[in-house]
């Protein structure tokens, strides 16, 4: 055969591959189903681990990499996860045509939330001064809209949110009332005082970014506002879906996310700061590459395209902000005076003390760097 008919042949297996895919996708959608009705969860680890182990062995037998057969199979698995997950939710439709509005709605978050709440069967409203683009009912300033919402979501930077809960208090609302904000410390009094004015409000912080489409294994935290009904309402919303919900103190949020956060960012900003300052041009670091560098680059370069005045309102405006970042520079010092002393024992005791801590965390298992 020549390379025509090679490459021909190449893209009829590329077309049943893809049929394939198709006709597997078909089957997901009614085992979910099938699911549903029998009050099944949708995520069966042990069956994973079968589909992934028979597909390494296969693999293995066929003369082809293992690693390819696995990689291919989540990426099924992922999918097929993602399409069961939303189908649920829309089986479930908490929203019932009932109205919801997203202030804020314009922004990347806010934008998931009405697309979240829309899925539900929620009649959604977006009230931002951006236009918005998504195809819902709109309006420039919440404040002209009538008071008939049944959930309410407030996606606004920091500082605008905590007028919107001044407001709120002062002139309390129907229905639910969801604040979003990365930050709950500038929100606490303003918190309390719409609960305490009879509003059903509570506060969450989805641990996800507006591009996430499966929810298995993210983190969406509930914090108590002042009203038990606002917390049981607000994590039924989440009840169809396989997040992780956890619930903690609003006081205690912001010195954990201190680090979850801001010494997360802060460590990304340093490293492609440091990179772009070093002098050496990019285009000759490019020809290099190493898996942990690689990775590192693949993290840095998602936060140097976020939002700078969030990343800067997570820093600036968290109480127990300064504590990590304190850290973070006597971690580096430290580094810097051993490497420049020699001291080959101290460097060896850090890298043994990180990996006793890394090893306490509860998760998945990360990948051998070099």
């Amino acid at each position: 055969m020549d390379l025509n008919q090679l490459r021909e042949r190449l893209s009829d297996i590329d077309r049943q591959l893809v049929e394939f895919v198709a006709e597997r996708q078909s089957i997901v959608a009614e085992i979910g189903a099938l699911k549903q009705t029998e009050h099944r969860p949708t995520r069966d680890f042990s069956r994973e681990k079968q589909v992934l182990d028979r597909a390494r062995a296969q693999a293995e037998a066929l003369g082809v990499a293992p690693v390819l057969a696995e990689s291919l199979m989540q990426l099924l698995i992922q999918s097929s996860l993602t399409n069961q997950e939303q189908a649920r939710v829309r089986a479930d439709g908490h929203g019932s045509g009932r109205p919801a509005l997203v202030i804020g709605g314009s922004g990347k978050m806010g934008c998931w939330f009405a697309k979240f709440l829309d899925s539900q069967g929620f009649n959604v409203t977006i009230a931002d001064p951006a236009p918005c683009e998504a195809g819902y009912r709109y309006a420039a300033d919440w404040r002209t809209l009538e008071d008939s919402f049944a959930v309410t979501v407030i996606s606004a930077p920091i500082s605008i949110t905590a007028g919107i809960l001044a407001e709120m208090a002062a002139q309390p609302r129907q229905g639910l009332i969801l604040d979003i904000g990365s930050l709950k410390s500038p929100l606490i009094d303003n918190l309390r005082a719409v609960a305490a004015a009879g509003g059903r409000i509570t506060s969450l912080h989805p641990m996800l970014g507006p591009d996430t489409e499966l929810l298995s294994g993210r983190h969406v935290i509930f914090m108590n506002c002042g009203s038990e009904q606002a917390l049981e309402d607000a994590r039924h919303l989440f009840a169809s879906t396989m997040a992780i919900q956890i619930e903690m103190e609003l006081e205690e949020h912001d010195r954990l996310i201190a680090y979850v956060l801001g010494l997360s960012h802060a460590l990304n900003v340093a490293f492609f700061t440091a990179l772009a300052e070093s002098g050496e041009a990019a285009p000759s670091l490019s020809k290099l590459s190493s898996t942990t560098f690689d990775a590192q680059l693949a993290v840095a370069e998602l936060v140097a395209q976020d939002n700078p005045h969030l990343y800067f309102e997570i820093q600036s405006l968290n109480p127990h902000g300064l504590a990590p970042l304190e850290e973070l520079s006597k971690a580096v010092g430290r580094i810097t005076d051993i490497v420049r002393g020699g001291d080959e024992d101290a460097f060896a005791r850090l890298m043994e003390r990180g990996r006793e801590y890394l090893g306490r965390r509860v998760g998945p298992p990360t990948p051998r760097q070099t």
